[in-house]
């Protein structure tokens, strides 16, 4: 099973967030800070606007309670480091089906700031796709990862969760249409071009705002304005492009404010009593904070769309409840497969235990009272002993892979573990000192001819 470790709006402001935020390019060097953790055998870091988290697998297969408190207790460590200790607090921690589920609700868009977006799901293939490269996805996590992202595609094919305008970028132009009304006639500026600064841009015109954008990079700054036919200005005209902005939307990658207290006092003096808005989607924020202290100044961050996404969340309530449904089935599903691998080995040694048991009898015997029988007969004694265990364990292990989908199953594996000490399973020479291979899984269910016969 897995753990998840991380933060989330839900869990803290954003002033806590943008301490773990991290880009694309940084997130193959976490990856291994977090694989040298001895604890930690997997990893895949999922960083967005709106949460930082880390799904990480214990090294090998069949892992306990403790190994996978151990790699939480690892990711967290890794993610205090980069945080500092004020990020510790707010950090959420699940593991085995919990967190499972909370890693599909994430890719069905349950878990997301607004409810329903796009662009979690890609988010999550881009994340997947990083660990990959960077060697840190392994058959564990690898395997969940793979089945979220079937859950997000049953999600948006299945139900209407999705329809309409469902974004943080589409809930920051209603948040303008709720400022200003009817946008026509009114100027908007986009600070960045990328995915989020691209949705908003198409929203804001055909809403009829006039746009302006401004972005570090020409190329891409000057086709989005193309795209939607508004204006592109460099990245020197962003103080000047201010002073004509009613509205500012901005999302950049940057790690520190671009849009500074004194950037906004020198524009607001020009605007000359104009009232400015901003809407900072960015994580780290773009926007200092201190500006909502100015006159006439009017700050809004990811934190404060949360009145408009719960409002719309109203009219998609029994999409998400159909989300939910698919979300938890696919869950159990998923435990029941875990638990499946998990009773292959055990069953594998409790045959093992119970043939290596018979046949130190049996080579007991064989040195003692019947070490007068020939080579073919003690062949035939080792024949029956392979019969006997295979009938012998029949109904057992029929039970025993009947209890993958059984909600119980996992508490009766580890009494199987227990009772018969499957851990420590050792092979034991056969009778006549040659060690037997491990069994054939096919053995376990349905004793082979051979053996039926001779027995």
């Amino acid at each position: 099973m897995i753990v998840v470790v991380g933060l989330s709006h839900k869990t803290a402001p954003i002033g806590v967030r943008e301490r773990l935020a991290m880009r694309r390019e940084t997130l193959p060097e976490i990856l291994q800070r977090l694989l040298a953790h001895p604890g930690i055998g997997e990893a895949v870091v999922l960083s967005t606007c709106n949460r930082v988290e880390v799904y990480a697998a214990a090294p090998g297969r069949g892992a306990t309670d403790a190994d996978l408190a151990e790699t939480a207790r690892g990711v967290t460590a890794v993610l205090t480091s980069m945080g500092g200790d004020a990020v510790s607090a707010h950090l959420l921690r699940s593991h085995g089906n919990e967190a499972v589920l909370h890693l599909f609700r994430v890719a069905a868009s349950l878990d997301s700031l607004v409810i329903g977006e796009p662009q979690i799901l890609g988010q999550l293939k881009d994340a997947i796709e990083v660990a990959r490269e960077t060697k840190s996805l392994g058959s564990t996590l690898g395997r969940a990862m793979h089945r979220a992202v079937r859950v997000g595609k049953r999600v948006r094919s299945e139900t209407a969760i999705g329809e309409g305008q469902v974004s943080v970028s589409s809930v920051a132009i209603d948040l303008a249409r709720e400022i200003f009304g009817d946008l026509t006639g009114h100027t908007a500026l986009l600070v960045g071009a990328g995915e989020m600064a691209e949705a908003a841009s198409k929203l804001l015109v055909r809403g009829g705002a006039r746009l302006l954008v401004v972005n570090r990079s020409p190329e891409r700054g000057t086709a989005l304005a193309n795209e939607v036919g508004g204006e592109y200005r460099a990245w020197t005209e962003l103080e000047r492009s201010l002073v004509d902005a009613d509205i500012v939307i901005s999302s950049t990658s940057s790690p520190r404010y671009v849009i500074t207290t004194d950037l906004v006092r020198a524009a607001r003096k020009a605007r000359k009593g104009r009232s400015i808005f901003l809407i900072d989607i960015a994580v780290p924020r773009d926007v200092d904070p201190a500006v909502n202290k100015l006159d006439d100044v009017y700050l809004y961050d990811v934190d404060d769309l949360s009145k408009i996404v719960s409002e719309s969340l109203e009219s998609r309530a029994a999409e998400a409840a159909r989300a939910e449904a698919i979300a938890q089935e696919e869950a159990r599903g998923f435990e029941a497969w875990t638990l499946e691998q998990s009773l292959t080995p055990a069953i594998v040694g409790l045959r093992s235990r119970t043939h290596a048991v018979l046949t130190a009898e049996l080579s007991r015997s064989l040195h003692g009272k019947l070490r007068h029988l020939s080579p073919a007969d003690r062949e035939a004694l080792g024949m029956m002993i392979d019969a006997a265990t295979n009938k012998l364990l029949h109904g057992p292990v029929t039970k025993l892979r009947a209890l993958a989908g059984d909600a119980r199953g996992a508490d009766y594996l580890e009494v199987v573990r227990d009772l018969f000490d499957l851990a420590e399973t050792v092979e034991m020479p056969g009778p006549n000192g040659a060690h037997h291979p491990a069994p054939r899984d096919a053995d376990l269910i349905q004793p082979s001819k051979r053996a039926g016969t001779r027995a």
